[in-house]
């Protein structure tokens, strides 16, 4: 059995969740989640707060931490993926990264798309087969997206773009950040799936 602190900040929904983890068995015990595309920085920490305090578990309880590592905005995957290393570092216990599409993914039945804001009027997706991943992910104008799946899920907005059938899976969630883990390898360094250059660019470059 293993005590799970789950965040992501890849997408507008700032999660944070405490899971119990028994087998391939996962319960949510407590879960906190603010949808705000700019509260990345601000609601993180007392979300995680809040969802401990709810599993009615203490800090030093968990066993390990997973986090969503994009693709997402620069600024979302920074506070998110900077947190959860923190954490891992202060309780000494192992950090996951997962594709934060893998988490919506993971409960989504046949063959989906899943699609979520790319901002530029362009969309990260990724495709999958009853929950596994099958293509992407990759980040394209949703007119560049081949969209010959069964049903569409992901983000409200931007799935209504696609004449599928809609699955109801839109955001990470706690429970689906911790079944895409690979628990039968050890946890590698953390790598942000940026899939394109941050927007700010060094002084180096501002003058080419």
């Amino acid at each position: 059995m293993m005590l799970i602190l789950a965040i992501d900040t890849a997408t507008p929904a700032v999660t944070a969740g405490v899971v119990r983890r028994t087998g391939p068995d996962v319960e949510v015990l407590g879960e906190a989640v603010t949808l705000d595309a700019r509260a990345h920085a601000e609601r993180l920490t007392p979300n995680v707060l809040d969802a401990v305090a709810d599993a009615g578990v203490a800090m030093a309880d968990l066993d390990a931490v997973v986090v969503g590592c994009g693709p997402g905005p620069f600024t979302g995957l920074r506070v998110g993926m900077a947190t959860a290393a923190a954490y891992g570092h202060a309780l000494d216990v192992p950090v996951y990264g997962v594709c934060s599409l893998d988490a919506i993914g993971i409960d989504t039945v046949g063959d989906v798309l899943v699609v979520t804001d790319a901002r530029r009027r362009e969309v990260y997706w990724a495709r999958y087969r009853d929950g596994v991943r099958t293509g992407g992910p990759d980040v394209a104008a949703p007119a560049d997206v081949v969209a010959d799946a069964a049903a569409v899920a992901g983000s409200p907005d931007h799935a209504a773009l696609f004449d599928l059938p809609r699955q109801a899976a839109t955001y990470p969630t706690a429970a689906g950040l911790v079944r895409a883990v690979d628990w039968s390898v050890a946890p590698e360094p953390l790598v942000p799936l940026y899939l394109r250059r941050p927007d700010a660019k060094p002084r180096s470059e501002q003058s080419r």
